[in-house]
C-alpha cells in the first residue's frame, strides 16, 4: 500500500475542515426543504489533486455531516437504516466516482479531466439520494408531493425535490471546480 506524505495528509486535513465547515454553512441556504451541497466542490478538487480513495474519504465525511447536522432529519424520522445507509453511500461513491473519472479523463487534460468528474460528482450523489428515495421512502415521497400539490410523483422528484439543488450544484461544479483546482495547481509549482 502506497503511504501517504506529509503534503497529502494535511491537504486532506484541509480538504476535510472544508467539507465539514461548507455543509454546515449550505444547510443555511435551501431551495425547498432541502439544503444545497456546497461540499460537492472541495470533493472534486481533493479527489483530483489526491485520487479516488481521497474523493471517497471527503464524500463520506460530507454523509457524516449531512446526518449530523439535520439536513437528513426528515427521512430519519421515517427510516433510520436507510437514511444512513443512503446519506453515506451517496456522498461516499459521488467522491469515489469523481476521483476515478478524474485520473481516467485527465489523460486527455487536466480541463477535461475536473470538468468530467465535476459533472460526475452531482449526478452520483443525486442518483443514489434518488436510488435511496426510492426504496426506502417512496410512500413518503408520494405523500410529500400530493401534500405540496404535484400532479404527480415524477413532477414532485424533478420540481421539488432535487430539480433545483440539482441544477444549482452542478453549475456551481462546473465552474468553480476548475478554477480552484488551477488556483492550487499554480501555488504547489510556485510553493514548491
Amino acid at each position: 500500500m502506497k503511504r501517504m506524505n506529509v503534503r497529502t495528509l494535511v491537504g486532506l486535513a484541509i480538504f476535510t475542515a472544508l467539507v465539514i465547515v461548507l455543509q454546515f454553512l449550505g444547510s443555511f441556504i435551501r431551495f425547498g426543504m432541502f439544503s444545497i451541497s456546497l461540499v460537492l466542490i472541495p470533493i472534486v478538487v481533493g479527489a483530483a489533486l489526491y485520487g479516488w480513495g481521497a474523493g471517497a474519504w471527503l464524500g463520506f465525511v460530507f454523509g457524516v455531516v449531512v446526518l449530523l447536522s439535520g439536513d437528513a432529519a426528515a427521512f430519519l424520522v421515517v427510516n433510520v437504516p436507510g437514511t444512513i445507509l443512503t446519506v453515506l453511500l451517496k456522498g461516499t461513491l459521488a467522491g469515489l466516482c469523481a476521483g476515478a473519472v478524474y485520473r481516467l479523463a485527465s489523460r486527455i487534460n487536466t480541463y477535461v479531466g475536473v470538468i468530467a468528474s465535476a459533472v460526475v460528482c452531482p449526478l452520483v450523489n443525486t442518483g443514489i439520494f434518488l436510488l435511496g428515495c426510492m426504496i426506502f421512502f417512496l410512500p413518503t415521497i408520494t405523500e410529500w408531493g400530493e401534500a405540496a400539490g404535484f400532479s404527480g410523483l415524477g413532477s414532485y422528484i424533478l420540481y421539488g425535490l432535487v430539480g433545483g439543488n440539482f441544477l444549482f450544484e452542478m453549475l456551481f461544479n462546473i465552474v468553480f471546480s476548475p478554477i480552484i483546482l488551477r488556483v492550487i495547481r499554480i501555488g504547489q509549482k510556485t510553493g514548491a
